[in-house]
């Protein structure tokens, strides 16, 4: 079985292409689909057990602008010379097997593809919402079918390599063996710098290209609406200003002989802009209240939450340091909660001093214990 390079192009649903933020880094997705199980494209067929042993070789891969040539071969795009002459910042990521055929994202790197031409052409592109095609290069051998098969089929792939998946801005790709990618390139070199054969194909994916043109009519007539209505607008003022020279020329500093009509029309078509513009900013106003309304009022109930239990813990202690008799009632709703903590840490009950009693100490012994003070008066009285 002698071995041959493929390029196999598809197209890519421009709609399904999206932006996300990765590492810190911007990047742009590509989703994008190759090589249908069975599929038989020049005469080769690429069975199903073959592609389900191979595709996942394509994760990881680079994902190049067109396929990298050297001296008017195909080269590898994971080979050195490849890299410098096709990588734009973006490689091949997320490859498997769904509904009969290989899905696969691209990730091209915002930052880095800036940096290149080349890499710059395909964000314009994007951003442009041009058709972008990728264009699938693999290896494999070519097996010869015996007599005729019912799908046309000459050659059987099998043992296949997939190198890489390519994007295409500018070109239409690999679509036929007089179509070469963008040089009519028809001869590639393997690992081990032999030229071997090249197939060129294209997948027929009208479905892809007919989702193109929807999105294309779409857009088209998204800008046509938004153009109507700046023309009607930029109509009415140049009509306005157009009757305000007409009436000073025909006037010639007489405003007896104004057109009242004219002038009437002038205003009504000022009053109409005017009342447009007005009530703008109230209108940013309100909506700008509207959306901070469920913030605040969510803040307003915390805030309420937390007034409530503060009060609650105040009354607490307030009757605590009324119970051991350290303060009235009346001072002590005059603290603040801070103090109240501190002077309810000392109220411990059956120590603490007595605001009434007779000594200052607050201790628990008793001076004039056993002491008889009616003893005391009578003595005194026989004296």
């Amino acid at each position: 079985m002698n071995q041959v390079r493929v390029n196999i192009r598809t197209a890519v649903n421009s709609s399904k292409i999206r932006r996300e933020r990765r590492d810190g880094r911007d990047v742009i997705v590509v989703p994008s689909a190759t090589l249908p199980d069975g599929v038989v494209m020049n005469g080769v067929r690429y069975p199903a057990e073959e592609i389900s042993k191979s595709f996942a070789s394509l994760d990881g891969t680079p994902a190049p602008l067109g396929h990298p040539t050297l001296n008017g071969s195909f080269v590898s795009a994971s080979d050195p010379r490849g890299m410098v002459r096709g990588f734009v910042g973006a490689w091949n990521e997320n490859v498997r097997q769904e509904g009969g055929r290989v899905l696969l994202d691209k990730v091209i790197d915002v930052d880095y593809a800036k940096q290149l031409e080349g890499g710059q052409s395909v964000l314009n592109a994007i951003e442009k919402g041009e058709p972008v095609h990728t264009s699938t290069g693999l290896l494999c051998n070519l097996e010869n079918c015996d007599g005729d098969q019912p799908d046309g089929a000459e050659r059987v792939a099998r043992n296949i390599h997939f190198d890489h998946d390519a994007i295409l801005i500018g070109e239409d790709g690999a679509a036929t063996p007089d179509q070469g990618v963008g040089m009519l390139v028809n001869k590639a070199v393997d690992n081990e710098g032999q030229e071997i054969e090249v197939i060129n194909s294209a997948i027929d994916d009208a479905e892809r290209h007919l989702d193109w043109a929807g999105m294309s009519l779409f857009r088209a007539l998204e800008e046509r609406e938004q153009a109507s209505k700046w023309e009607r607008f930029k109509s009415a003022i140049m009509e306005a200003l157009g009757a305000s020279e007409r009436e000073h020329s025909a006037n010639t500093g007489d405003a007896d002989m104004a057109d009242e009509k004219q002038l009437k029309e002038l205003s009504d078509q000022m009053n109409a802009i005017t009342e447009s513009l007005n009530g703008l900013g109230d209108k940013i106003t309100n909506a700008i209240a509207d959306g901070i309304k469920p913030l605040t009022d969510n803040m307003e109930a915390l805030q309420n939450a937390q007034k409530a239990k503060d009060e609650a813990e105040k009354n607490g202690l307030v009757n605590k340091v009324v119970k051991a008799n350290l303060l009235t009632e009346d001072v002590a709703k005059g603290l603040n909660l801070d103090a109240l903590k501190e002077l309810a840490n000392k109220a411990e009950p059956g120590k603490a001093a007595v605001l009434n009693g007779g000594g200052f100490g607050g201790g628990t012994s008793d001076d004039w214990a056993g002491y008889d003070f009616n003893a005391a008066i009578d003595d005194k009285g026989d004296k």
